[in-house]
């Protein structure tokens, strides 16, 4: 058997290359009830002029899978990182109570597709800096990892190019504390083509100190060559990135990302051909990942970032008290623990729709369920099931009832017999990297201003991988009798949900939500 990582992509590329020239024809099985005849299809008359069998030896693929895997945590080996990405979020230039909830939107999926792409070793610079205590305060309670400083980036080059540039005023006392002037866009918009995607109406932009310190930040991560750790103001070595360039090269080697609410994308590229105009070495791809906006049923319009988590909080809380008693929800102890669960109902509310559409959220207790397919708390819940399954085993491992669990290569998977095993392997385990290097692929080198980003995949993964492992968690009795002949078939299933663990805990990290061990 060749050795080495198993890739669908590869399979099927393999596949449809021995069909010879001409598109694809072979597609990889994702309904569960087909699984069974099928793990792959083509058509019948070019399987038939090629090929006689095509049947996977099944016991083979578990092993090599099961065998390896952090491989299928992680993404692909194959993927080669991208250009350094500077991502920039004004939404976190508010304070937390002017947070709408599309803008919070916008922040959690800069958040996560931060982590994906870091994943996928590609450089990332976060901007801006938060200085707000309260507002590092909320991002630590949404698990959301974001640099702060206490220093702001120098704009003097910046305000002396713009002075320069600024009709004179009859009167420069008559201008607002902060204000500058005001600058001619026209022609820079038509020099860069309304073809770009720039909006036709964009006619001048008001220069203020503020928005000279915002493209400071800006100038400043784009020359920058080192990522950045989470919360720290410091740049770390990068191993993928390139050594030390000339001033002016940082700009050219890297895309900006404006992670924007649909209310925030005008003032956005006003401020993107601003920084276009006063500085010379500004990145010209800069790209527009905008968010839609966010429909709560049945609240204000006003609803803030803080008393949604509020809200959200209550619900989870009130459900804990009816499932382990009201005691249980007034512990301490538990604070941290509901926490979690409420960023994940959170997070899943608003990361498993993809970003540029419109999100109706639905606030009622049913969408904190545990039995809710969809939620968060469902997902949650499930990860808590797994820790209590192998809690369980290691329990009775230490009591002499099981031996410990082999290697992998001594295990007879032919005993795997289920439909839901081979559901779990084909569709949870064997496909994680590549949905990994897909969600961190960003076409940066398409045309126009506006980007499209999948920072929906691992959510709907892992809702997926929670339903199929849920349904064969109620219908498999994994830890079995304690009877030698048994354990067989036993160890080959721990094996199996062990890596769908290993998957189920990567999939809750990219999202910042750590794995509970009880629900």
């Amino acid at each position: 058997m060749a050795t080495g990582h198993l890739g669908l992509g590869e399979t099927l590329g393999a596949l449809n290359a021995a069909l010879g020239a001409g598109g694809p024809v072979w597609f990889k099985e994702t309904h569960a009830r087909h699984l069974r005849g099928r793990d792959f299809l083509a058509p019948r008359g070019a399987l038939q002029a090629r090929f006689s069998d095509g049947q996977l030896q099944r016991p083979a693929v578990f092993e090599r899978v099961l065998g390896a895997v952090a491989a299928y945590a992680a993404p692909s080996s194959s993927a080669s990182p991208g250009p350094r990405v500077v991502l920039h979020c004004p939404a976190l230039r508010r304070a937390p109570g002017a947070l709408r909830l599309s803008q919070l939107r916008a922040v959690l999926v800069a958040d996560h597709l931060a982590r994906v792409l870091r994943a996928a070793r590609v450089c990332v610079r976060l901007v801006p800096a938060v200085r707000d205590p309260h507002l590092l305060a909320f991002l630590q309670q949404l698990h959301v990892d974001w640099p702060a400083a206490s220093r702001r980036a120098s704009p003097e080059a910046l305000r002396s190019r713009a002075l320069a540039q600024l009709p004179r005023a009859p009167n420069a006392e008559a201008l607002p504390p902060g204000v500058l002037g005001r600058l001619c866009l026209k022609e820079l918009l038509e020099e860069r083509g309304r073809a770009a995607g720039y909006d036709p109406s964009l006619d001048s932009c008001l220069v203020t100190e503020d928005l000279l310190s915002v493209l400071a930040e800006l100038q400043e991560a784009v020359q920058e060559n080192g990522p950045q750790g989470p919360g720290s103001e410091a740049a770390l070595p990068d191993l993928h990135a390139p050594r030390a360039a000339a001033p002016g090269a940082g700009a050219k080697s890297c895309v900006v990302v404006h992670v924007v609410s649909c209310e925030e994308d005008f003032q956005q590229q006003k401020l993107d051909l601003l920084w276009q105009k006063l500085d010379d070495q500004a990145p010209l791809r800069q790209k527009h990942l905008i968010c839609g906006p966010v429909k709560a049923a049945g609240t204000p319009a006003a609803l803030s970032a803080p008393d949604y988590f509020t809200f959200r909080n209550a619900q989870v809380r009130k459900a804990s008290a009816l499932k382990h008693g009201m005691d249980a929800a007034q512990d301490p102890a538990w604070t941290e623990h509901l926490g979690v669960l409420s960023v994940a109902t959170i997070k899943f509310e608003m990361l498993s729709t993809a970003p540029q559409n419109q999100l109706f959220l639905t606030l009622d207790d049913s969408s904190i369920s545990t039995k809710g397919t969809k939620s968060g708390t469902f997902v949650m819940y499930n990860c808590a099931r797994l820790a209590t399954l192998f809690d369980g085993y290691l329990r009775s491992k230490e009591q002499g009832l099981y031996p410990a669990l082999p290697p992998v290569a001594s295990l007879d998977f032919s005993l795997l017999q289920d439909e839901g095993e081979w559901l779990l392997l084909f569709n949870g385990v064997l496909p994680f990297p590549e949905l990994l290097d897909q969600a961190a692929a960003l076409p940066c080198t398409t045309p126009g201003l506006q980007l499209t980003a999948r920072t929906e995949m691992v959510c709907k993964f892992l809702v997926q991988l929670s339903m199929d492992f849920s349904s064969y968690y109620n219908r498999v009795h994994v830890l079995g009798e304690p009877r030698p002949h048994l354990f067989g078939q036993m160890f080959a299933r721990l094996q199996l949900l062990r890596a769908v663990r290993e998957v189920l805990h990567a999939g809750l990290a990219l999202l910042g939500l750590p794995p509970l061990s009880h629900i």
